[in-house]
């Protein structure tokens, strides 16, 4: 058997770390990653000793590396090209029809959403992607709700696996010292892991902090992630009057060691499939605020665990915090916390995710 399994390779969150973690988990001479950019992910992959080839883009609408990957496959006689992201999608469409070799694909996100805020280019990239995905042999969509949305642009419903992301819990990472930050014992910490892009909510989580700042001026919010709203987001938080509340610390390679310094993650996204940040934050036991998106509620199903809240209600977002602020005064946090790493660690594994989608490749090859 041998996979190529193909993204952009501009990666750097969720999308990075759900390839890399299948990848490492299978058998090193039966996959091959193909990357169309150089990046943070190639050198990730090759420190974690996982056959990589660049089949570099001029740019992402040169087609012309097709042919470089239709030559690889032939010469290294990969029976299944694997897809992930739009760019790569769009690319396994044509491979599939140029090869004949088997096509699947893996959803991370709401396709429908992929070019939120993009115009009217934004909206053409959309079309297309959707296109392709329908070609597909076969499709992984990173939750059930994703497998539903798949559906109802027109997917036939057997094409289509849904899956959970997974996380190794064997391994801890070197936890940060919120001293290191200047950040003190009852400063109360909540970590947002998240690219600075409109989907993924920020503006919300602005508001909320705003109105929980008024009773408790301890709370900080920490932003691990970089995008093309970070002025913007810096502008409004100053406007805001919670400048010195809001910690920009742009894109951090290292961002897993900041969860045991925070009191709780927060997630406010529009769209999700299941967010590797929260299985992060379970895996560090620090509970979570999340919006309803994707398939948050197998990891989060009621209040024992976190708190799940409407899309966009920032009511609700405020709610949560003040809750979880009072339950660290009443030391019952770290509890909530510590049940959803028990959760987390007995269903959401990385080795039952790679089984999941293994199983798929043993029906071809």
């Amino acid at each position: 058997m041998h996979i190529l399994h193909l993204n952009a390779g501009n990666e750097t969150g969720g999308g990075m770390i759900h390839i890399l973690s299948l990848l490492n988990e299978f058998k090193r001479n039966e996959f091959t990653l193909g990357l169309l950019e150089e990046g943070l992910m190639q050198k990730k992959a090759k420190e974690l000793g996982i056959r990589t080839v660049l089949f570099k883009q001029r740019g992402k609408f040169d087609v012309s590396v097709i042919r470089s990957v239709c030559r690889y496959m032939k010469e290294h006689h990969v029976d299944i090209v694997h897809t992930h992201g739009p760019r790569a999608n769009v690319l396994g469409m044509i491979i599939k029809k140029k090869t004949g070799r088997r096509w699947v694909l893996t959803v991370h996100s709401d396709p429908r959403d992929d070019f939120l805020g993009g115009g009217l280019k934004g909206r053409c990239f959309t079309a297309v992607h959707l296109f392709a995905i329908k070609k597909a042999d076969h499709c992984f969509a990173v939750s059930e709700r994703f497998k539903k949305i798949l559906t109802e642009l027109g997917m036939e419903e057997e094409k289509i696996t849904a899956i959970l992301n997974g996380i190794d819990f064997r391994r801890t990472p070197e936890p940060y010292d919120r001293k290191a930050f200047r950040f003190r014992d009852n400063d109360f910490l909540i970590l947002m892991v998240a690219r600075l892009e409109r989907v993924k909510g920020h503006e919300m989580a602005l508001r909320a902090l705003k109105k929980v700042a008024r009773a408790h001026p301890n709370v900080r919010l920490l932003l691990i992630g970089d995008g093309s709203l970070r002025k913007e987001l810096e502008d409004r938080a100053k406007k805001e009057g919670i400048g010195e509340r809001v910690h920009f610390f742009g894109y951090r390679p290292d961002a897993e060691r900041f969860y045991p310094m925070a009191d709780v993650a927060l997630l406010t996204s529009y769209s999700e499939s299941f967010p590797f940040v929260l299985l992060e934050a379970a895996r560090a036991g620090v509970p979570v605020i999340t919006t309803d998106v994707g398939g948050v509620r197998h990891l989060v199903p009621d209040r024992r665990y976190g708190w799940v809240i409407d899309v966009g209600d920032e009511n609700q977002l405020g709610e949560s915090l003040m809750e979880a602020v009072r339950l660290k005064g009443e030391q019952k946090l770290r509890e909530m916390g510590e049940r959803l790493k028990d959760r987390a660690s007995r269903r959401f594994s990385v080795g039952h995710f790679a089984e999941s989608v293994y199983e798929v490749y043993r029906k071809w090859v």
